[in-house]
């Protein structure tokens, strides 16, 4: 039986489906309506996708800050619509002349801080519809500003023309299908995603990932983390069974650690998870609590 908190569920998503159909397929396994993800992957896209379930979903925002790591294929001599194998192709530009040596320097200007222009087949909203809805009723013109990325690391994998295949860690907010049209730009070729499979999602990884198939009614409690693994990179603060209550009720608590913490995950006796309070004026605030239900 599900517990009153729900959890967090780290799910290996397969091809060809979105992230909003792994949250309905969820729901129905679950047997409840509360399910929300972190950080969407496009239908191209496998790998790492995290789910909040019952009152975890209260915990989704501490979910999508993270780094994460990417192995992407990306299909130079053309371009498409959404800088990936979905859209229609729009350029085809000869490629074969292109060295390993060329590709290794080329890629070199991407790592690092970087200035990227989101695609237009995003869900980034311009005066409050998200871009892909613009792009669909033809206005190609419409503004993304260009924002600051970081790329940790870009590494050449493979490379069988015309597919070059890369390894990709970054801050969050990338948009890797931006990346492998930027690089076929620079490489003066075009180039667009045909593979994208993300390995992590911070400390979340590919390796300890449920397959979408194999859950089941049955055993999907059996998958599902506690609800503080979504907020496990804040610093942990335990305390007294009184000041626990206070807490829990709301009322401020003296800070009586030094810490620079903005936030923090509390706990109580029994190493019972309080939620996440915020230090204000030399005092802990509750910011968002999970007190037990009866």
């Amino acid at each position: 039986m599900m517990n009153d908190l729900g959890g967090v569920l780290c799910v290996d998503k397969p091809l060809g489906i979105t992230s909003h159909d792994v949250v309905n397929r969820i729901r129905r396994v679950a047997s409840l309506r509360r399910v929300g993800h972190a950080g969407t992957l496009d239908p191209l896209a496998t790998g790492v996708l995290l789910l909040c379930l019952g009152r975890s979903t209260r915990l989704i925002e501490y979910l999508v800050g993270h780094d994460k790591v990417y192995e992407t294929t990306v299909r130079l001599g053309q371009t498409t619509t959404t800088y990936d194998a979905e859209g229609d192709i729009v350029d085809e530009r000869p490629f074969s002349h292109l060295t390993l040596n060329q590709i290794q320097a080329t890629l070199e200007p991407f790592r690092g801080e970087i200035q990227q222009q989101p695609p237009l087949y995003s869900a980034i909203k311009q005066g409050g519809q998200p871009l892909y809805k613009l792009a669909r009723q033809g206005k190609e013109d419409v503004e993304r500003p260009y924002r600051p990325v970081t790329i940790h690391e870009l590494t050449l994998i493979d490379w069988e023309p015309p597919h070059l295949s890369l390894r990709v860690s970054c801050s969050s907010g990338t948009y890797i299908r931006s990346l492998g049209y930027d690089l076929g730009e620079a490489l003066g070729c075009g180039g667009h995603l045909s593979a994208l499979r993300r390995l992590a999602v911070g400390d979340f990884t590919v390796e300890t990932a449920v397959p979408l198939d194999q859950l089941s009614p049955e055993n999907i409690t059996s998958y599902l983390l506690p609800p503080d693994t979504a907020v496990q990179h804040l610093p942990r603060i335990d305390l007294p069974e009184t000041v626990a209550a206070d807490i829990l009720q709301g009322k401020p608590i003296a800070i009586t650690n030094s810490t620079s913490a903005e936030l923090a995950r509390a706990y109580g006796p029994d190493n019972q998870f309080l939620g996440i309070i915020t230090a204000e004026d030399e005092q802990w605030l509750a910011r968002k609590m999970f007190p037990a239900v009866p």
